[in-house]
Order: structure tokens, then sequence, then C-alpha cells
């Protein structure tokens, strides 16, 4: 992915929800000027969750989501309609499609689900060339025909109206150095490293350092020792790959702040505070007691994978205990967190933002001690406190 695209986990999610036949595939082909998702008059036509990401004007980058309808019945129809409610977990906008001017119950129980979850929707009211009663447009309410495109730009313009509180205000790392300063991004290439890319905790710390109008230096843990000799003064910050952590920390003298990639992604996720006390249960961890390592991407694993191998092994070198480690990836996570006694996730770069928060509050909830790659390296390495600093001491 180049610099200039706009990652999935970054856009404006919208998600498309309601019963079966109430035409959520009709409208979703109309509003993107594109066949996203096969239409018919056979009930249940959309079996999987459809994504389609895409420029959506007046909005921008977005990804449309298309879901199964809510009242799918049977064996399938249960695990569509799972799917369904995965959904709304990365849903910044939910648009609850109906083929009527009122709802029904079940209908009203999702919208209940939606506005429990806290989740920005409008409700749009389907195939009016059939009604004969004619209603008005409100604030949430749209009455439109997806078949003749009837509406559809009223609809469009609320849509981006819904998503102006969506800007994000966090920055990754240009809103704590200044104009001038010198960053070094330390970036192992090991045999764990993508071929012939950056990942994009990396890619997003140079662009916002050049957005800030600062210097990007970018070394690999072995060339480190050369590149600060080389430098007449001591940069402002050095950003580290966790996993080189125990190495960069002996090599950076103390009085030069540092931190890591998968720190200021869990600051920019939202959630470096839980990451920085859930850390703190790693010294409690009774024997078996029961470890997930959640990542959000499905990458190939490698030999020494840092999810399935390193921290495993560090995690059982550091408390001396015999622990019952289990792994997740992808969208997957258990639904019941109580049965664990700690959550290590990744940074969740390729994770929607509510994505993320959800399966944190979802710990929290369930009294599970929840942290990230980053933050449990930097505590099992003594180095917490000062890779906090940069952040927390600005």
């Amino acid at each position: 992915m180049g610099l200039n695209d706009t990652q999935t986990a970054e856009r404006i999610h919208i998600g498309f929800f309601g019963m079966r036949n109430a035409g959520k595939s009709s409208l979703v082909n109309r509003i993107t000027n594109q066949e996203v998702s096969l239409v018919s008059d056979i009930k249940g036509t959309t079996t999987d969750p459809v994504k389609k990401s895409m420029e959506l004007l007046p909005l921008g980058p977005v990804t449309i989501i298309d879901t199964p309808g809510f009242d799918d019945e049977g064996i399938l129809g249960d695990m569509r309609v799972r799917k369904t409610k995965e959904v709304l977990s990365t849903c910044d906008i939910a648009v609850l499609v109906t083929d009527s001017n009122a709802l029904s119950d079940a209908e009203n129980a999702l919208l209940s689900i939606i506005r429990q979850r806290g989740i920005p929707y409008l409700i749009v009211h389907n195939k009016t060339d059939l009604s004969k009663q004619k209603c008005s447009n409100t604030q949430t309410h749209f009455y439109l025909s997806a078949k003749h495109g009837t509406g559809i730009e009223d609809f469009k313009n609320a849509l981006a109206a819904s998503s102006g509180s969506h800007t994000k205000e966090i920055q990754f790392v240009a809103d704590f150095i200044t104009a001038g300063d010198l960053v070094i991004l330390v970036t192992p290439i090991d045999g764990s490293a993508p071929k012939g890319r950056m990942i994009l905790p990396q890619q997003q710390a140079i662009r916002d350092i050049l957005d800030a109008g600062a210097i990007s230096l970018v070394t690999q843990v072995e060339t480190l020792p050369a590149c600060l000799d080389r430098l007449k003064t001591p940069p402002a910050l050095v950003i580290t790959d966790s996993q080189a952590f125990a190495k960069v920390m002996n090599l950076v003298p103390g009085e030069i702040p540092l931190t890591s990639f998968s720190i200021l992604m869990a600051r920019y996720k939202g959630f470096l505070d839980e990451a920085v006390r859930g850390a703190a249960a790693i010294d409690r961890l009774p024997d078996h007691a029961r470890v997930l390592i959640s990542e959000g991407c499905t990458h190939h694993r490698q030999c020494e994978d840092i999810g399935t191998v390193k921290l495993p092994n560090w995690l059982k070198l550091h408390t001396g205990k015999e622990l019952d480690i289990r792994f997740t990836s992808g969208h997957s996570f258990p639904d019941d967190l109580s049965a664990y006694n700690l959550i290590i996730h990744c940074g969740g770069c390729m994770l929607h933002d509510n994505e993320l928060r959800n399966r944190m509050q979802q710990a929290v909830a369930a009294g599970t001690a929840f942290t990230n790659y980053g933050t449990a390296i930097a505590h099992m390495n003594g180095i917490l406190e000062r890779s906090i600093a940069p952040i927390y001491d600005r």
C-alpha cells in the first residue's frame, strides 16, 4: 500500500442493516453506482457481509458494508446474523433499511442494539415507489426508492453530515514533535519483516514526521550506534520496533526520549491508558494462567513470529510460570473473555478503531487485563516508564 492510499481501518465505515428483502443491497448499489451486491427477489440473497472501499462524494474515503438480513433463519441463518452483529462493532454509521413506513418489532429490536452501542444511525424507508403514503424526511428518517433513485442525494448528504464527527483528532506522532526535530526510526529487517515494504505504523510515523516539518532517519538496530555517532546533536525522539526494545534501550542514552511504534499505535487507537494498566497484570499471573494473544491481521507466520513464538517465550521467561496461551487472528475474537487472565493484543493497525475499542471494553467488562504487544514488551524489559514518558510528559 502506498503512502497516499487510505488504509481500510482509517476509512469511515458505514454498515447497512435490516431484514431480508428490505432493499439493503439495492440501496448500496445505488449510492455507490456499482453492482457491489447481488440483488434478487429471493430472501437471503446476501449471505455474508460484503465490503466495498471507495471514495463516496461528498463523504470521501469510506468502507460500505452490506449485511445479511437480521431475520435470517435456520442454523446458517443464525451464523449470518452473528456475522451481521460483528459488523456493528466496526461501524461509524449504521443505516437501518426498512421497506415500510413504520418499523416492525424486529427492526425496533435491531435499532435498540444500534443505540445501545452508541452508533450514529440513519433510518431509510425504502421502496417508496410502492407506497401510496407520502412522508417527509427528518434528521434521521429518509424516504426514498433505491430502484428509481429518488431521494438518494438527500440521503448521501445526510450521511456526509453524520460523518462530520468522526474526524480523528489524535495524530500518530506529529503532535508532540516540532518542525526541525530529528526522529530516528529503528526498523529491523528480519525474517518476519514484509518483503519489499514497510509495515503500516512505520509508514504512518514517516508521514506524520513529514507533516510536522521534522526529519526522519530510518535505520536498523545494527546500524543505530553508527547513526547516533554521526549526529551533531541528539535526536528529539527514537521510535523502535517493539521486538528490538531489549537491544535498543541499551544503545540509546537515557536522556534521549525513546518509545515504540506499538505504543504510539495504542495511543492512536485510544487504549494506551488501559494497555499500561493491563501490562502490570503480567507480574500477577498465576501458574497455568490463560493468556490470549490476539493479532488483527492474518499474515503468514514466520518461524520467529512475534505473536506466536517470541511473546509466549518472553512471557514464560519473565513470569517463570507455566501458561496456557491461546491465539486468535483477523476478525476472530472470543465472545466470552471471562476465562482469560490476560489479553495481549497487537497494535491493531489493520483493525478499525471501534472494533479494537470494543475488544478492550469487552475485556474490561469481563474483569480481564488488556494490553498490547509494545506495552507488554516494554514492561517485561523494565522500560515501560521510559517508553511512555515522551507521550505523558510532553
